[in-house]
């Protein structure tokens, strides 16, 4: 419960506040969200399975998202950012849809 209050003063104070993004760290944004919805959706699989573990959570959330902004950050450096955007942005994609299938057979033995 205090996950979902923490989420919701967030989102009101976001949008409350409408902060603007450096224009350095806009193209890491998009690759930083689906990274932490990764870490949120796996969390919420190992919930629903008994092996839930705050740390893990904590962990997984800070290195999916510091992983995913380094791999786009070398590929602007390399030329190929485009590229190595598209390609988190598929893996990560691939995890969240896997996740989200097993949160659905848990929830509805389907």
């Amino acid at each position: 419960m205090i996950a979902v209050i923490g989420l919701l003063l967030g989102v009101g104070v976001g949008l409350f506040l409408k902060p603007d993004v450096p224009i350095g760290l806009e193209p890491y944004l998009p690759i930083a969200v689906v990274a932490a919805l990764d870490a949120v959706f796996g969390a919420a699989r190992a919930f629903l399975d008994g092996i839930f573990d705050d740390k893990v959570f904590v962990v997984s959330f800070i290195s999916n998202v510091f992983i995913a902004a380094l791999i786009v950050f070398l590929g602007d450096k390399l030329g190929v950012g485009a590229q190595l955007s598209t390609g988190v942005i598929v893996v990560l994609g691939i995890r969240i849809f896997a996740n989200v299938a097993a949160i659905r057979r848990h929830l509805f033995h389907a």
